[in-house]
């Protein structure tokens, strides 16, 4: 819901910082890696409860996420890009509630796996949707710069960092925040679903 926004505020920076990789040689499949293992590191700071380290892994590793995409925008965006950067990305969303199960598994176990089990929801709406537009050429209006087709939802990257970034300040309400947000998921999920097959529905009626 928020995406559109953020984009817009944090242009300048990313942009800016994505011209200076860019200089040095440096790919923009190499920027996602590296920002996939600080990514990693989250999850033993978790496991170990210290959420500050937790949070500071996290913090770089979505910088990196929003730099390799401008880096490829420079360099020229690929399928194989975008696979790996949509492969790696639904991997670390579901590696933080993980680090919080592991770190009290009696607390948060059932809240973590309900988070992950939303996130399945968003995730499979989301490509599953964004197959079967790019098979019948829909373009995207809103994320014209996407190597998938982004359909929206009340929780996108945006809403995701924020939820990441407010467990890691209130480790001990992470249950509650999970169940909150892990709600927000599946209406995103359900609007998902139901946009996606009547947009669809639509392009089969208009398909030749």
């Amino acid at each position: 819901m928020l995406d559109r926004y953020a984009i817009k505020i944090i242009r300048w920076p990313i942009n800016t910082a994505a011209k200076i990789v860019h200089k040095t040689g440096i790919k923009a499949d190499q920027v996602t890696l590296l920002g996939f293992v600080l990514g990693l590191m989250c999850f033993p700071a978790l496991a170990l409860q210290e959420y500050n380290i937790a949070l500071v892994f996290i913090a770089l590793n979505r910088i990196l996420d929003a730099v390799d995409g401008a880096v490829a925008r420079i360099q020229g965006i690929t399928d194989s890009g975008g696979f790996l950067d949509i492969t790696l990305d639904f991997l670390f969303y579901s590696l933080v509630p993980f680090g919080f199960v592991v770190a009290d598994t009696s607390a948060n176990a059932v809240a973590g796996a309900f988070l992950i089990f939303a996130f399945i929801g968003t995730g499979t709406s989301f490509l599953a949707f964004a197959i079967m537009a790019s098979k019948q050429s829909i373009e995207n209006p809103v994320y014209k710069n996407k190597s998938m087709y982004y359909i929206g939802g009340l929780t996108e990257g945006t809403e995701t960092i924020f939820c990441f970034i407010l467990v890691c300040l209130l480790p001990q309400y992470f249950a509650a925040i999970a169940y909150t947000f892990a709600a927000l998921c599946w209406i995103t999920t359900a609007t998902r679903i139901w946009a996606g097959y009547h947009t669809l529905k639509t392009a089969d009626r208009t398909r030749p």
